[in-house]
């Protein structure tokens, strides 16, 4: 089963920003976890500063065989509506994820536009959210 992590803005950087909000971990780092507890699983890891190259991935996603996707859109869960209606489109099973807990950070970081088209969120638990993601998405995948 091929499932696609896709990561957004400044998600590269992640073993740089804020350790009390991020948990002082890289994205690659992330990765390699991921793959040694889920190692049946196959997974696609994607990151992108740009918007438009996330729309696109997204878009492609149902057509490169991916059973489900896993997604941290970072500043973008607040502000795209281009990643909101790719959403929409993407037929397949999909999991918002967020390192920290929106609602315990600045206002405008409360709602996620994104979040309204995937199947659920999971946010605040640290680099722990992309297993726990996994996790729901086998659930969805299972429940068909």
């Amino acid at each position: 089963m091929k499932i696609l992590l896709l990561n957004g803005p400044n998600l590269n950087l992640l073993d740089q920003r804020d350790k009390l909000i991020y948990g002082g971990i890289g994205l690659q780092a992330i990765e390699e976890g991921v793959k040694k507890e889920y190692q049946d699983l196959e997974f696609v890891f994607r990151q992108s500063n740009l918007e438009g190259e996330l729309v696109t991935w997204i878009q492609q996603a149902s057509r490169e065989g991916f059973a489900g996707m896993i997604a941290n859109f970072g500043g973008y869960s607040h502000t795209s509506v281009a990643i909101r209606d790719a959403l929409e489109l993407c037929p397949i099973p999909k999991v918002e994820v967020h390192l920290s807990n929106l609602h315990a950070r600045e206002s405008f970081r409360h709602e996620s536009i994104t979040a309204a088209n995937m199947n659920g969120m999971i946010a605040g638990f640290g680099p722990m959210v992309y297993s726990l993601g996994i996790q729901a998405l086998l659930r969805l995948l299972k429940q068909g």
